[in-house]
């Protein structure tokens, strides 16, 4: 690899990694941190075109990637995508659920659609992803899952009941998965980011951000790769004994 860009450095040597939503923001840094420490990564976004920025940044790093394209929560999705990855890698370590939209509104005004489309991305693509990757991380006898919930999951948020539950889903979910697999050397945890400057926190305006940032005690809005530090670790061998955890990233929103 060329100059690092990440702040971490852990052995990630060898291991191969699928995280969803790469294509910006949050997943982007995710993606390229795991590549800068050595792992080779398979980017997953609504198309390859989409994701391609992120693959050629890794690539330009000297670091192994591709593009995926697929709708994470879609039946079947997921498991293409694994089993293209098994084809090319013949292995997953490291599986990120990070694929997330919103679709906010107050609850009398929520419709079915508005309520289905969260849920079917932001949960049901986590249960189809994680599913895909149980059994060959349990044939290898070692897994490392992420999944990105948010402090929405923890606490709420208002005209977010359909991001909220998806998000406080998500961390049952990984309770749960973590329980299962314990004993395959398979950890499953889950990161709550608090405000994070991406394109989703861009659509609610100054205002907005502004009244959150008095809010935080750390008195900053997060960065993507404050999310993908967190991770970082998490995918380490230094975090082998730490399963069905949520860490929330959000400057002591959740204090």
């Amino acid at each position: 690899m060329s100059e690092k860009q990440s702040r971490m450095t852990v052995d990630l040597s060898g291991r191969v990694a699928i995280v969803t939503g790469a294509s910006r923001g949050i997943g982007k840094a995710i993606a390229v941190s795991l590549a800068e420490n050595g792992a080779k990564v398979a980017c997953v976004a609504t198309s390859v075109g989409s994701v391609q920025g992120t693959v050629d940044e890794i690539l330009a790093l000297g670091g192994e990637a591709e593009a995926f394209g697929c709708l994470v929560g879609e039946t079947g999705a997921a498991q293409s995508v694994v089993d293209a990855v098994l084809a090319k890698w013949e292995k997953v370590d490291i599986l990120v659920n990070n694929a997330g939209i919103t679709r906010d509104g107050l609850l009398a005004h929520m419709t079915d659609e508005d309520w289905d489309a969260v849920l079917e991305t932001n949960l049901r693509g986590t249960f189809q992803f994680t599913r895909a990757c149980i059994v060959p991380m349990m044939q290898k006898r070692y897994g490392r899952i992420i999944n990105v919930s948010s402090v929405s999951g923890l606490v709420g948020n208002p005209g977010q009941a359909n991001y909220s539950a998806s998000k406080a889903g998500v961390i049952g979910f990984t309770n749960t998965v973590a329980r299962e697999y314990a004993k395959r050397k398979i950890t499953v945890n889950a990161v709550a980011p608090g405000f994070i400057a991406t394109d989703m926190t861009k659509v609610l305006g100054d205002m907005i951000m502004t009244e959150a940032k008095k809010r935080i005690p750390a008195n900053r809005v997060g960065e993507p790769q404050d999310i993908a530090d967190a991770v970082l670790f998490l995918a380490s061998d230094a975090a082998s004994y730490i399963t069905g955890q949520v860490i929330s990233v959000d400057g002591g929103m959740t204090a």
